[in-house]
């Protein structure tokens, strides 16, 4: 058996570069805190750069998401306790109407894409104000949390919300209030793998993945 010698007192740092290096730690970390995750995971952007890089957008979505999905649940827990009687209804007659010229359909899309736990995923379409595009989105499963918004740089607007909460399906129209980008975010909170299919057509100039 070898014995090492121990290191001598001379070669052990010092305490006060101890302690200088532990608060040039927690500086770093506190500047990461407010620069970064504030801002991606709560929408909280004190020094603005969040804002800047796109890091708060995200954390509004997610904070907006995170409050719905329990507002969700709390009513579902509700219903569970005290179910709402179902009454009789009458089914009234589907009337089609035939869209005007400008809002025929230009162009037509699907879009298939996996989300693991957790992952996210946001698609968007050009479109110009008062354009129009039927969509679908459906999963193989679960639920997936969404939130239907906009946001144009020209026009200066970072978030514009149409509609969000947390299904296994939705379809309709959407709008354009104004010139920009207009789409659709998931997040997959199900705890499992799960695919999901868009399908889109309408008039607008393109569809871009955002991731």
């Amino acid at each position: 058996m070898y014995n090492s010698n121990p290191p001598a007192k001379a070669d052990l740092p010092s305490t006060g570069k101890l302690i200088k290096s532990t608060i040039l730690a927690a500086l770093a970390a506190g500047v990461l805190l407010v620069t970064v995750v504030m801002p991606a995971e709560y929408g909280i952007d004190p020094t603005g750069i969040g804002k800047m890089v796109g890091l708060k957008k995200m954390g509004d979505i997610k904070t907006s998401l995170t409050k719905d999905a329990a507002a969700e649940a709390e009513k579902e827990r509700a219903a569970a306790v005290n179910p709402t009687p179902i009454t009789p209804t009458t089914t009234e007659p589907v009337v089609q109407e035939t869209p005007p010229p400008a809002m025929i359909t230009t162009q037509a899309h699907e879009k298939i894409f996996t989300l693991a736990p957790d992952a996210w995923t946001e698609i968007k379409l050009k479109m110009n104000k008062d354009a129009q595009a039927d969509f679908v989105w459906f999963t193989d499963g679960g639920k997936a949390n969404f939130d239907t918004h906009a946001d144009s740089k020209t026009l200066n607007i970072d978030y514009h919300n149409y509609a969000k909460g947390s299904k296994i399906r939705d379809e309709g129209i959407l709008k354009a209030e104004f010139d920009g980008s207009h789409g659709w975010f998931w997040r997959n909170r199900s705890g499992k793998t799960m695919t999901v299919t868009l399908q889109t057509s309408g008039a607008y100039q393109d569809i871009v993945i955002m991731k």
